[in-house]
């Protein structure tokens, strides 16, 4: 019997799940994605809202997994001048 887990390089967040309403560089925030995800942790990765915009590289401190979902802590390290989208959605 095994876990399933989804890999993920990217975070992508909704409000719904803890999607920052200020970035502010150095700040640490809280977010929960439903099931189980293994993200890199202390390294710099793209934050992007809901319709794929990326506007900061964040680092993750700390993951937990429970109760089929995963809570992340993780900290502003970039904000960029402009953002970009990194996905192009389908219409």
């Amino acid at each position: 019997m095994g876990m399933p887990c989804e890999v993920n390089s990217i975070l992508k967040l909704t409000p719904s799940q803890g999607y920052p309403t200020d970035l502010i560089k150095g700040v640490q925030y809280q977010a929960v994605k439903e099931d189980y995800r293994i993200i890199p942790i202390d390294v710099p990765i793209l934050l992007v809202d809901q319709d794929w915009i990326a506007y900061a590289d964040i680092i993750i401190r700390k993951l937990i997994w429970e109760n089929n979902q995963t809570t992340l802590f993780f900290e502003i390290d970039r904000i960029y001048n402009q953002s970009f989208p990194v996905k192009e959605l389908k219409p």
